[in-house]
């Protein structure tokens, strides 16, 4: 059976490239980077060229990159890092509605602790307002966290007005780039932000590994504590293999990127109209313009989502509803109920992300395959 991967916002496959680049950290270069000896010194090495070559990419200086298990952590460490350091100055943040679970779950976690959150609406496509974040702001607002682009719709925020607000206030701006960063142009000046987090697993690189850029001078507590690994901001023994392959999956993306943007963003805009041409009663979410070059995400009426992935399976293709950090749920996606959406469509929702590797007949299959899977689901 022929088989299609349309689940690359969930994770991407590591690049044979970056798998090469990582295999002599594991047998030949095995050393602990704290190490004093060679083989610590070739590990942190290793480590330090891909600081340097992420930090390049971001447009950021290396002591400002901290090396994390991934955006999950990275994501915690700056909300509760900035919360925990300023709350004797304020205790209020603002979030958006759609934010992923990593980062809405701990600002929910800081309200249960007394914090005071403003959550913050969007609208039908999925777009922060500027000026809601304008409004928002009291003399008590430490912390500002809006998302570069949204991991289930592929809505691209206005980020660099809402940064250059914070800015303006002197207020911390975390913007998760999990869906950018290898993607799009990302920038840390442009963006106006002080805390940037992203998973390498996201653009081609290994599971388990990540990174939080944090602006020199942000106050941020120590998340983890036990050593002085990443200049005492995060203890433990660092993943070379994993940060190795984090920086060659960087250096991949930087030569790249141009023409699976321009490539990604032909086929997203082909699958798009084939779908709204052979399938009736079906709405694209998200911004038509302002969105991902490789993200599509649909709403069909009268289907069951879960049957759909299910279905979809059966014929090869591998796709998803939204955030794979929320696949459990039964109940309808937040992220669709904030853009208005009636639980009837929210579950009825289908993203197909594409990648590196998606070609022209992958789209010419689930074109084909689709419509008559929602056509039988309607039935029932």
């Amino acid at each position: 059976m022929k088989k299609i991967y349309f689940d690359y916002a969930s994770t991407t496959p590591a690049d044979p490239a970056v798998m090469q680049a990582m295999e002599p950290y594991f047998f030949e270069h095995f050393g602990n980077a704290s190490s004093p000896h060679a083989l610590g010194r070739e590990a942190k090495k290793a480590v330090e060229d891909a600081r340097q070559e992420l930090a390049g990419f971001i447009a950021a200086h290396p002591e400002e990159v901290v090396f994390t298990s991934g955006a999950t952590e990275s994501n915690n460490q700056a909300i509760f890092g900035v919360a925990r350091h300023l709350k004797e100055k304020g205790d209020h943040v603002i979030v958006s509605r759609i934010e992923h679970p990593s980062v809405y779950e701990p600002v929910e976690s800081l309200q249960k602790e007394g914090f005071q959150v403003t959550y913050l609406d969007v609208d039908k496509t999925g777009l922060v307002n500027p000026d809601d974040v304008k409004k928002a702001v009291t003399d008590q607002t430490i912390l500002i966290a809006v998302m570069h682009a949204s991991n289930e719709i592929g809505t691209l925020q206005p980020v660099q007005a809402i940064g250059k607000i914070a800015r303006e206030k002197n207020i911390s701006f975390l913007v998760d780039a999990v869906q950018t960063v290898g993607h799009i142009p990302v920038d840390v000046n442009d963006l106006n932000c002080d805390l940037l987090s992203f998973s390498a697993h996201k653009f081609y690189g290994p599971k388990g590994v990540g990174a939080l850029y944090i602006r020199k001078g942000t106050p941020l507590k120590s998340f983890l504590l036990g050593g002085d690994q990443e200049r005492g901001r995060r203890a433990a023994t660092q993943n070379v293999p994993g940060i190795v392959g984090l920086g060659k999956a960087i250096e991949l993306c930087r030569q790249k990127m141009p023409e699976e943007m321009r490539i990604q963003a032909a086929l997203r805009d082909r699958l798009i109209e084939e779908i709204s041409a052979r399938i009736k009663d079906v709405v694209l979410n998200g911004h038509a313009v302002n969105r991902l070059p490789n993200n599509v995400h649909f709403s069909f009426s009268s289907v069951q989502g879960e049957a759909l992935l299910m279905s979809l399976d059966m014929e090869g293709i591998a796709a998803s509803q939204g955030s794979a950090c929320t696949s459990g749920a039964l109940e309808p996606s937040r992220v669709l109920r904030a853009i208005g959406l009636s639980d009837s469509l929210a579950y009825g929702a289908l993203r197909l992300t594409i990648g590196r590797w998606t070609k022209e007949e992958d789209i010419d299959y689930v074109s084909a395959k689709l419509p008559p899977i929602i056509e039988r689901l309607r039935k029932i």
